[in-house]
């Protein structure tokens, strides 16, 4: 398999699940503004989309959309309880998740990725975001990770995308619980190994 990245975007959350997991793939990072890969191969051809996380499968299928990139690495290896079972309850709640960030915070970013914007429609988008942040704090509370003592892919995506706060002068500090989310996931080797191999991260 190869997983197509750019450093710093979602694509992280799949990195960091490779890693957890311990598959052996590929990574081949793209030049978003170009739609080339370090392989030198045109990424529109593979997503015709032109966004990562893309990943080429070994029958020739090319699989996009991180929540589904998500399930189908940590379906790998299911002794790594990176999913919970098929079936379970649990499994829906780590989905739950999965749809909350996508749908909540992955897409509150959007705007703010765009460029300069006017001052009061930055409000705007930042206020909305701070709604959704102050409503995962109280989730979070006590907890280590978003289903409790159990790392999974949904927390290699809250933390992918929270990541991006330091980028857009978005101030965490007054979310106690996020904070300690963030550095509890940080601290992971895995996470750490993933950050250095993206440059996201000088190796310690």
């Amino acid at each position: 398999m190869k997983l197509y990245y750019s450093p710093g975007a979602s694509s992280l959350a799949p990195h960091i699940i490779a890693y957890e997991a311990g598959l052996e793939i590929e990574f081949d990072r793209v030049d978003l503004n170009t739609r080339t890969t370090a392989s030198g191969r045109n990424f529109s051809k593979i997503n015709p989309r032109g966004y990562v996380p893309a990943l080429a499968l070994q029958c020739g299928e090319v699989l996009t959309e991180v929540t589904v990139v998500l399930e189908y690495l940590a379906d790998r290896v299911p002794d790594q309880r990176l999913l919970p079972e098929l079936g379970s309850l649990e499994r829906y709640r780590v989905r739950e998740w999965l749809g909350f960030i996508s749908t909540e915070l992955h897409k509150g970013f959007d705007p703010l990725w765009d460029g300069p914007m006017p001052d009061a429609a930055r409000q705007l988008a930042v206020q909305h975001l701070q709604r959704h942040l102050s409503y995962l704090d109280t989730c979070l509370s006590g907890r280590s990770y978003l289903m409790g003592k159990d790392f999974t892919v949904a927390d290699a995506y809250g933390f992918t995308v929270l990541n991006w706060a330091r980028f857009h002068r978005i101030d965490l500090s007054e979310y106690a619980a996020i904070e300690t989310f963030m550095r509890a996931v940080a601290e992971r080797p895995m996470v750490q190994r993933a950050m250095q191999a993206e440059g996201l991260v000088r190796p310690s």
